[in-house]
């Protein structure tokens, strides 16, 4: 099988998508992906990341693949988590706290520094509405994170996320509250808890 067919197929194990750092990893050469390019083989969706003429392009996995170091949080996070039914205007995702963040807020995104442990806690794999997978905080750490003042998560928005996470079977209670002590919102959290549970 030569190189540009192994890339085809790689990419249509990926829902079409696929990466720079793939074909690397895979041991191809970058070259590779630029022939594809030039051949209309494949579409080039932003730096690093290509897809298959007939995908549509997924701005989830086009922004994580520009900004590796990225979470998806806040409400982008629970539109990922199905916790929320508006689609977001803007994407949130959260740095490490010495991360650059002037090239990800030119692209419009909104940004929130966190240090070590908070950065790390409650990664985990989210599917996009297109079927492609990227890091975002889970639900319990999310719904904790829009309780947070300085977040100014919209009132509506919070309720709404925390209704559709109480009628959920698969909800966490007691990770939900651990994330609440280790984010100093336990008291927030108990307002909306009492009320739903």
């Amino acid at each position: 099988m030569t190189d540009s067919r192994k890339v085809l197929e790689l990419a249509k194990q990926n829902n079409g998508i696929i990466t720079t750092a793939m074909v690397v990893e895979a041991g191809i050469s970058r070259g590779t992906l630029k022939y594809l390019s030039d051949t209309g083989s494949l579409e080039r969706a932003s730096r690093g990341v290509y897809t298959l003429p007939e995908v549509w392009e997924d701005e989830f996995v086009n922004i994580q693949s520009r900004f590796k170091r990225g979470i998806f949080s806040l409400e982008t996070a629970l539109f990922l988590c199905d916790l929320t039914d508006r689609t977001p205007g803007k994407f949130h995702m959260t740095f490490p706290a010495t991360y650059n963040l002037s090239g990800p807020k030119q692209e419009g995104i909104v940004c929130s520094g966190s240090k070590e442990p908070w950065y790390s806690l409650g990664i985990v794999d989210l599917k996009t509405p297109l079927g492609n997978t990227v890091k975002g905080y889970c639900a319990e750490r999310s719904l904790c994170d829009v309780l947070r003042p300085r977040n100014h998560t919209d009132v509506q928005i919070v309720t709404d996320a925390f209704k559709q996470y109480a009628s959920r079977r698969e909800k966490n209670i007691p990770l939900l509250s651990e994330y609440a002590y280790q984010l100093n919102v336990e008291e927030r959290l108990r307002a909306y808890l009492e009320v739903l549970l």
